[in-house]
């Protein structure tokens, strides 16, 4: 089987607007988790999030004009995998070409994005003027043009990101635009990984993007009792909920023989993935985390792996209460006694739901290129339901040169996806 080597990454969230700022925060103990600043939220039961700091889009896009196409949560997918783009050498190798050979490398190049299902701002748009109709159906619909911009419609698309990539970049290979909530940033690696595989491409930029800090979002996760008040502290005993947060992650992922046919770096390896639905509803979980440990084994499986191979798990870990339980059983089910180090990362910068997985993703190759499993800095007790985890609130040692990244949404979904670290 041809093998898939990472090529470049890139990311951005509270903590920072590289992998390596993320990663260095993390191992510094540092969490982004503040005071909400993008509207006045002293009012709110929930008023922490993890923004990102001095949010400029001109600045991060180099592009002025095209924030007025686009979202806050596209200018952070956009901005990701530039990143990822550059680190990779796509545009430097591509330059070299022929006319003909650039031509081909362009057709030969994926976009697989993992997006954000849609955030309540996008209709915030239509609200002065619903309130100035007062009821008048006739009213809204005569004066709906003069008040609602015609370009509403371009910046409330799912698929922005996967669009502006592949324009700004020139890239015109096969792609997809993914919306399944917080899995939706490991599909996409799992999607690229798959259509390399079977020869779609040759390489691909996988996106995952979301930004849903918003009054609605944190208002309605607040009220199915999902986020916390304070901090984020997974596997803790006191742990009292998830915190929200936004940014993105991208990687270029290619063929082992186009990577060596442009001497590109390689950062590290996809191995395999799984993901499985548990079906029990559109929150409900089940207590035994049977569909994570179903995707964990068939992740292990597709990537010829036993369980003892692997040197470290990145647990979804978002500080549920249910939730950190039931990922816990499930670990303990496929590793018995002997499990690797785990640790989580979304205490450092919330959940960023359909980015959550790649960012993870991102940091695991970064760490153990490291060679070290970041702490839980918000740990402070086991819960004992959580008993069996190798975790710490200090850094450890992985055992291996392999990561386990695991990641869960609503509805029941849940990705696994295991990757090798190339030396560092």
């Amino acid at each position: 089987m041809q093998r898939i080597v990472v090529t470049g990454t890139g990311a951005i969230c509270g903590a920072g607007k590289t992998p390596a700022e993320i990663l260095a925060a993390i191992c510094a103990g540092r969490s982004a988790i503040a005071p909400i600043g993008q509207w006045d939220a002293s009012r709110w039961p929930v008023r922490a999030a993890a923004e990102v700091a001095d949010f400029n889009p001109g600045a991060l896009l180099n592009d002025r004009k095209l924030f007025k196409l686009i979202r806050r949560t596209d200018v952070f997918g956009i901005y990701a995998a530039g990143q990822a783009i550059e680190a990779a050498g796509l545009a430097t190798h591509r330059d070299a070409l022929d006319a003909q050979a650039r031509a081909r490398f362009n057709d030969a190049t994926g976009v697989y994005v993992g997006s954000g299902g849609g955030a309540y701002q996008h209709q915030y748009d239509f609200l002065p003027l619903l309130a100035a109709a007062d009821g008048s159906l006739p009213t809204f619909g005569r004066e709906l043009g003069a008040t609602v911009s015609p370009m509403w419609l371009l910046r409330s698309l799912p698929n922005n990101v996967l669009c502006h990539v592949g324009i700004r970049h020139d890239l015109k290979g096969p792609n997809a635009c993914i919306t399944n909530h917080s899995i939706s940033g490991s599909l996409a690696i799992i999607e690229a990984a798959q259509a390399l595989r079977t020869g779609e491409c040759e390489r691909a930029v996988a996106v995952g993007h979301d930004a849903s800090i918003e009054p609605q979002m944190v208002l309605y996760y607040h009220g199915v009792g999902l986020l916390t008040e304070d901090a984020l502290r997974p596997f803790d005993a006191d742990r009292s909920g998830s915190a929200m947060g936004e940014g993105a992650a991208a990687l270029v992922i290619e063929t082992e023989h186009s990577a060596a046919e442009r001497g590109a770096p390689v950062l590290g390896e996809i191995l395999g993935s799984g993901c499985a639905s548990e079906g029990e509803g559109l929150l409900p979980i089940r207590d035994d985390g049977d569909g994570l440990a179903r995707a964990i084994a068939m992740a292990l499986e597709d990537s010829g792996l036993r369980a003892s191979d692997v040197g470290m798990i990145v647990a979804h870990g978002n500080g549920t209460r249910q939730g950190d339980v039931s990922e816990a059983r499930a670990l303990r089910g496929i590793f018995g006694a002997a499990p690797p180090p785990v640790t989580a990362f979304k205490w450092a910068f919330g959940h960023l739901l359909a980015a959550s997985g790649i960012i993870e993703t991102v940091l695991a190759l970064a760490a153990l290129r490291g060679r070290t499993v970041p702490g839980i800095a918000a740990l402070q007790r086991l819960d004992p339901a959580c008993a069996g985890l190798q975790v710490s609130a200090s850094a450890q040692t992985p055992r291996s040169d392999v990561a386990l990244v695991l990641s869960r949404g609503f509805g029941g979904t849940n990705a696994a996806l295991a990757v090798r670290a190339a030396a560092g």
